[in-house]
């Protein structure tokens, strides 16, 4: 897959309805033992911390975790109707590595509820290895 086709299919994937072809898209996106690494929204990163954890990260690994993953992700921003992700910017690619930027946008009006910028590291077959997410604070 060219840059601009992993980046399209990876953001269809967050506003996929159909349980199966979500999980479809993870399998062609990320390769075996694939991982989201999260650098977590203010809110859980200072929870974190007031237990004794102050360089909070989240992980992800495997078809599994990430099912699990991006499930919940749609069923809390895009299932109930108000949130769609968008791509905010064309994707960069130098060698493995992949960057852009995304939306989270209202689907009432289009105007921006969030984002964040993904880092994506490719296998040699072209599908990620990890995905490196920073939520916009």
């Amino acid at each position: 897959m060219n840059t601009e086709t992993i980046v399209e299919r990876y953001i269809e994937l967050w506003n996929e309805p159909n349980e199966s072809r979500r999980r479809a898209l993870v399998r062609e996106l990320w390769g075996t033992g694939g991982r989201q690494v999260l650098k977590p929204p203010v809110e859980i990163s200072e929870r974190a911390a007031a237990l004794g954890f102050p360089a909070a990260t989240l992980e992800v690994r495997g078809y599994d975790e990430l099912d699990v993953r991006v499930a919940r992700a749609y069923a809390e921003f895009v299932a109930p109707g108000e949130f769609a992700f968008r791509l905010r910017e064309r994707p960069v690619r130098l060698k493995e590595a992949v960057t852009f930027t995304w939306s989270m946008i209202r689907t009432k009006d289009g105007s921006s509820a969030g984002g964040g910028r993904e880092v994506l590291l490719l296998d040699d077959e072209g599908k990620i290895r990890v995905d490196y997410q920073f939520i916009d604070p």
